[in-house]
């Protein structure tokens, strides 16, 4: 997928941990995201750059996501939001629905929720979506439904093969460092996580043999490259 089919989201989140893990599960689906963690920064970023959706926490300070809102519309009363909050309150749900929010979620709530609602969104607007489906020398892999397929049978993968697989090849015939496939990936750098990570390398190495084009090379201690010969 190139950088021009990708969608870009602004997420203005003041909680820097949640944020940094949307921003990281967003772009492993395919998007653009531009993350920040003020009102008054989101609305800054907003009036530099075009963005496809919105994904505003309520709950800020100085500026809040329904002020921030009002602050968008006035610039682009045709941008899709969702609002994020940790709040229950009836009476709020009200005023972002009032304010024209798309959707509304009350955390906490999974980040495959959150996707699934960005997804539904921007078809229902009609704007092309990030694919879920990758293609190697005559494998599939259906990432919404964690099968690999190809001709001489399908291999049902775990979140965590998908995923790795996924982002191998989007960089592929590119050398992928070992900690920053655990940070995206894992959420961390560990050495034991790294360790483990060896056996996901070997189980895809095992569903790709088909095709003697593909292979997963190691640089050792570094890193690895999926090849596409």
């Amino acid at each position: 997928m190139t950088i021009m089919n990708k969608r870009k989201v602004l997420l203005v989140e003041d909680d820097r941990d949640l944020g940094n893990v949307l921003k990281q599960y967003l772009e492993l689906e395919g998007f653009i995201v531009r993350l920040c963690d003020e009102g008054k920064k989101g609305l800054e970023y907003f009036g530099r750059e075009a963005f496809d959706i919105c994904i505003l926490d309520v709950m800020m300070p100085e500026m809040d996501g329904f002020t921030l809102s009002k602050e968008i519309k006035k610039i682009n009363n045709a941008v899709p939001f969702i609002f994020l909050t940790a709040k229950l309150m009836k009476e709020d749900r009200l005023i972002g629905l009032k304010l024209g929010a798309d959707d509304y979620i009350t955390k906490p709530f999974e980040a495959d929720e959150l996707v699934l609602r960005i997804r539904n969104i921007l078809k229902r607007s009609g704007q092309t979506i990030p694919s879920s489906i990758f293609e190697i020398e005559g494998y599939t892999l259906d990432f919404d439904n964690l099968n690999l397929k190809h001709e001489l049978g399908d291999q049902i993968l775990t979140l965590k093969e998908a995923e790795l697989l996924r982002y191998l090849i989007q960089h592929k015939n590119q050398l992928v460092k070992i900690h920053t496939i655990l940070e995206k990936l894992w959420g961390e750098d560990d050495y034991f996580l790294g360790r483990s990570m060896n056996v996901f390398i070997s189980r895809l190495r095992k569903y790709l043999h088909h095709s003697p084009l593909i292979s997963i090379e190691n640089i050792r201690s570094v890193g690895y490259i999926l090849k596409d010969h």
